[in-house]
């Protein structure tokens, strides 16, 4: 029985790790800045609760956090530590190697929060980079996006999960009454959990294509892709991700894994999971961005119903040293797709098809009757979400579509 320090959960929210742990008959540790924030979820709290310890760091300063770990390290010690979110990263990975675990390196850590430092570097690496600028005040973001020319992208260096991206298109989106480039900073955006941006923004040439995910494993920098999950995309002016079809590793991916090697080797990517965007535009694939960390959105589930195993354990297991199991192609995809709000309003309850498809491997209701909702323009808008495994991308396309379609919406008056 292992005993595991957790940190947070991914959106605030998702406990499938803990989860996880359990079944594996492991115990854990919950670190939080925001306790609170879980005893409030009744069904978040019921696996929280079952730590063998909590540790309630208000602001989580990292001094007084490790000094309270090692406290707890030294009567209950650790055997791994995780993170599966990407604003205590650096803090995880600063406590790993204090307790002497198995973890990302602190220098690449602390690289990947920040958008403009891996695009430089990678720049200098030789690996081709769409154009990009930093800006750190409103009058470094005019500068840059004139420099750059339409149409750009813009960013912030430490966001994540598509989160807090403005598409500047047009000649007109620079009116000086229309465009939001005059009062982009400071953004006051708050990330939650005790963490506010750090007002740099990356503005980067647009760029159009396929977005694909490619998931991996790393052992001492030995790394492993566990295959493609091809996204799709609300219309916009929304960034928020409408679905996706997740395929295990095949051949014909041989070429995309090379890629997205060279990326982690360059970035000196040598412990843990992560999550690696991709757009596949006509001059060949282009970063969008590295993840250090198992990939969000319960995207691990739907790795997990075409790779029949747990993600999430798979990663407890790469932590502690394990060997885990083999995560080869089954035969089957896994298509997710999520359900939305078709206007704005307090949700009042979802009616849910009566008789769905046997092909549906997991549906879940994030939201609450009471809770806010709007159609999507981010991905924190969404109210739910269905998977589908089956032997081919289409059925499993046609059946998941098919379930959203059936969803109904009711919203309180």
């Amino acid at each position: 029985m292992a005993h595991l320090l957790v940190f947070e959960l991914p959106g605030g929210n998702d406990a499938d790790v803990l989860q996880a742990a359990l079944d594996r008959g492991d115990r854990f540790t919950f670190l939080s800045a925001q306790i609170g924030h879980y005893r409030a979820q009744a069904e978040v709290w019921a696996l929280v609760s079952q730590a063998s310890h909590w540790l309630d760091v208000p602001g989580l300063r990292y001094p007084q956090l490790e000094q309270q770990v090692l406290a707890l390290h030294a009567s209950d010690p650790f055997d791994a530590v995780l993170c599966l979110i990407d604003i205590r990263l650096v803090d995880a990975a600063h406590l790993a190697k204090a307790l002497g675990l198995r973890f990302l390196n602190v220098r690449c850590a602390t690289l990947l929060r920040d958008k403009f430092k891996v695009r430089s570097l990678l720049q200098s690496c030789g690996i081709a980079q769409p154009a990009f600028a930093l800006a750190q005040s409103n009058e470094e973001l005019q500068n840059a996006v004139a420099q750059l020319g339409l149409p750009v992208l813009i960013k912030p260096v430490d966001g994540f999960g598509s989160q807090n991206i403005v598409l500047i298109e047009h000649p007109e989106d620079l009116d000086p009454l229309l465009t939001p480039l005059g009062d982009m900073l400071p953004s006051g955006v708050d990330y939650g959990l005790g963490v506010k941006a750090n007002d740099r923004l990356l503005v980067e040439r647009y760029m159009t294509g396929t977005v694909v995910g490619c998931d991996t494993l790393s052992r001492n920098g030995v790394h492993q892709l566990l295959g493609v999950n091809e996204k799709v995309f609300y219309a916009q002016p929304s960034f928020a991700i409408r679905g996706g079809t997740f395929t295990p590793m095949a051949p014909e991916f041989s070429d995309l894994e090379s890629y997205v090697f060279s990326l982690l080797d360059a970035v000196g990517f040598d412990w843990g999971a992560a999550h690696i965007e991709l757009m596949l535009t006509r001059d060949g694939p282009q970063l969008i961005e590295i993840n250090a960390r198992l990939v969000g959105a319960k995207i691990a589930r739907l790795m997990g119903l075409a790779l029949g195993t747990s993600m999430h354990q798979q990663l407890i297991a790469l932590h502690l040293g394990e060997a885990g199991a083999n995560c080869l192609a089954t035969g089957s995809v896994a298509t997710t797709r999520w359900i939305v709000a078709d206007q704005a309003g307090v949700l009042a309850s979802i009616t849910l098809p009566a008789q769905p498809d046997p092909a549906i491997g997991c549906v879940e209701i994030l939201k609450h009757p009471g809770d806010r909702v709007q159609p999507p323009m981010d991905n924190a808008d969404r109210i739910g979400y269905v998977m589908v495994c089956a032997s081919t991308r289409q059925a499993a396309e046609d059946a998941a579509q098919a379930y959203v379609d059936q969803c109904v919406c009711h919203y309180q008056t």
